[in-house]
């Protein structure tokens, strides 16, 4: 049996749904977005903002308070071994107050900034990745953050105390057969006669926190009728509603104490109240929440690079091979010396979007989509290569090298539990189209309706005018700047430290030769630009690289200045920044010279059977089950696993 069909809507109606979600306008300046139009606005995040004292002491105190419990009440082998984060640890996190990190204190959170909120998912992460995801998804895209920012003052002061000390919260968007595809949602809300409520039916999938939550933020479509506009909208729904009922708890090959189920919604009545925004709101409250929500994810990812650091560090002091440690041997060190630059330039990018979302002079939504991106494909990559310095025992478990007498070193469950974020909160793809978007928001501004073929002949006329216009001021800014000139950026060169100037006269001179790039690629491609889904993934690729390497930078300077560990920084600075200019310099050949079309013949004859001969010689033990599961409204038939802590 295969699953009914999710809501049906076309192609273009799918992406007239993504972009009226969007965030349309700009009103504050970005770095990230000037810099994919050519513009290297070192002005925006140098000198390197810094946080207030107060802020600071208020987020050192509690960190030394959540330092002192992960390592006295969390027990991570055990986490991993029974598959559950025990009451008791998320008893005490409720009792320090870590489910409120993020609310306000007249709410009674902590009202932490979010350098320290992501410091604190860091530390606790690095614990256990499974507590980081729980806090994470409670207070980044669960009840908290969307209340915070679009939540009556009756919401708030209802559901933000109990978030902040006793409440567990979830985000369910996802359906069995709707993801990155929004538009499809097959969840329904339909309105009351009496307009005093609405009916909730329907199914969600990968409900992170969703077995033991007790609000959810529930996406459903609400049918338009006669005052009701209808649309994807956002709701606060009891976890212990009648009707709501948790079928089954998801198991993962990592992040094995993760409470994620698929959460059914039959006749559930949710109160008018309950309703965040307006009715069609829903995906631009989710979309606008995840702005800096997605932050998280990068924060958890620079705790893992600190620890796989650590981890190379002290074993390379310990293993010898051929009469000196390993790290002296160069196929090992170059990998200990990624670790090292890659968590530094992670940190700096994690820290200055985190500080520049806490002042709010900036437009951080392309700044925290990178850092989410890169983020998670460095951490990936930093763990596998932690498993190739440990050998053998990298892919041995923890628990087996404990039992036979080696520190139990969790290297393959880190890699496996960092896995997840290459996915979590946007896919590596949809976060590329995402960002592609609003890297060439500018250019779609001023001749969209050129590329638009229900556009007329006269909006054609007045577009093609316009964008005239545009490119005449813009693209003779691309030919010469700042990197060109051997001055530039002099106070990044002190006596006697090495010379990131380099670095940032290469980047400015990259950003000016990535917007040319698209430009070049849009006057070719035109309204088929869309699908050219490799360049485009490149092109934002190269975005993050010349990000974290402005970051990495910028950081190394603020801690020289502040009189910190300022040598050794500008040292690892200069360590990512050569390694990032060898990864930019691949990606910009592979801009023109790829395999993107003999790729599209191949997937073409993979689909239709061209190639089935080759898949001979195998034993496929997956079964003949249906590939999507039915998620057909109507009542539950299985038992409730909702379990809340209590």
């Amino acid at each position: 049996m295969t699953a009914p069909s999710a809501h049906n809507v076309s192609e273009r109606e799918a992406r007239q749904v993504a972009e009226a979600a969007r965030e349309q306008d700009w009103r504050k300046p970005s770095f990230a977005k000037e810099l994919f139009l050519g513009r290297f606005r070192l002005d925006l995040i140098h000198p390197h903002p810094l946080p207030a004292p107060d802020d600071v002491q208020r987020g050192e105190e509690f960190l030394a308070k959540l330092r002192d419990f992960c390592e006295t009440k969390i027990d991570g082998a055990r986490i991993e071994r029974e598959a559950q984060i025990p009451d008791e640890v998320i008893n005490g996190l409720k009792e320090l107050g870590a489910l409120g990190m993020k609310i306000d204190t007249k709410y009674g959170g902590l009202g932490l900034t979010q350098v320290y909120y992501n410091k604190a998912l860091a530390l606790v992460g690095s614990a256990n990745a499974s507590i980081g995801a729980l806090l994470s998804a409670h207070q980044s895209i669960g009840v908290p953050q969307p209340l915070k920012m679009f939540g009556t003052t009756e919401q708030k002061e209802t559901f933000l105390p109990r978030c902040a000390r006793t409440d567990i919260s979830a985000f369910l968007l996802t359906e069995p057969d709707v993801g990155s595809d929004p538009a499809r949602l097959a969840t329904s809300a339909v309105p009351t006669e009496d307009g005093s409520a609405y009916v909730l039916d329907g199914v969600k999938l990968w409900t992170t926190n969703g077995v033991v939550a007790d609000l959810l933020v529930v996406m459903a479509r609400v049918p338009k009728s006669e005052g009701h506009k209808g649309g994807i909208t956002a709701f606060v729904v009891e976890a212990g509603s009648e009707g709501v009922t948790v079928e089954h708890r998801n198991a993962f090959m990592g992040l094995r104490g993760l409470e994620n189920g698929v959460t059914r919604f039959h006749q559930v009545i949710v109160p008018a109240d309950h309703r965040i925004g307006p009715e069609g709101a829903g995906l631009k409250i989710a979309l606008t929440t995840l702005n800096t929500g997605r932050l998280s994810l990068p924060a958890m990812c620079v705790g893992a690079g600190k620890w796989c650091l650590k981890i190379a560090r002290e074993w390379s002091l310990e293993r010898e091979q051929w009469g000196k440690s390993i790290a002296k041997h160069e196929a090992v060190g170059s990998k200990i010396a990624f670790i090292a630059a890659t968590t530094f330039a992670l940190e700096a990018v994690l820290d200055l979007s985190s500080q520049m979302a806490d002042e709010d002079r900036n437009d951080i939504r392309i700044e925290a989509a990178l850092a989410k991106l890169y983020g998670s494909e460095m951490a990936c990559l930093m763990a596998d290569e932690l498993v190739q310095i440990r050998g053998g025992r990298g892919f041995e478990t923890a628990a087996s090298l404990a039992a036979r007498g080696e520190r139990a070193v969790p290297a393959e469950q880190v890699l496996r539990d960092l896995r997840i974020n290459r996915i979590f909160e946007g896919s590596t793809e949809i976060m590329h189209l995402l960002i592609a978007r609003e890297a060439v928001d500018a250019h779609l501004s001023v001749a969209g309706d050129l590329i638009d073929p229900d556009k007329s002949l006269g909006d054609k006329a007045k577009a093609g005018a316009r964008a005239g216009g545009f490119y005449a001021r813009w693209l003779p800014k691309l030919v010469a700047g700042a990197g060109q000139l051997p001055n530039s950026y002099a106070e990044f060169h002190p006596d006697g430290y090495p010379d990131l100037a380099t670095h940032l006269r290469y980047t400015e001179r990259s950003a000016r030769k990535l917007a040319r790039s698209t430009f070049l690629a849009m006057a070719r491609w035109q309204g088929r630009m869309e699908t050219k889904q490799g360049f485009l993934g490149r092109i934002v690729d190269i975005g993050a690289e010349l990000f974290a390497m402005s970051a990495a930078c910028v950081r190394a300077e603020m801690l020289r200045t502040s009189g910190e560990e300022g040598r050794p920084a500008y040292q690892l600075a200069d360590a990512f920044c050569r390694q990032s200019r060898i990864r930019v310099e691949e990606l910009f050949t592979r801009l023109w010279s790829n395999t993107d079309d003999l790729d599209r013949k191949v997937v073409d004859g993979v689909l239709g059977g061209t190639y089935t001969w080759l898949e001979a010689g195998i034993v496929d033990l997956s079964g003949d089950g249906p590939w999507i599961a039915d998620a057909t409204p109507g009542p539950a038939t299985t038992e409730n696993v909702h379990r809340p802590i209590r």
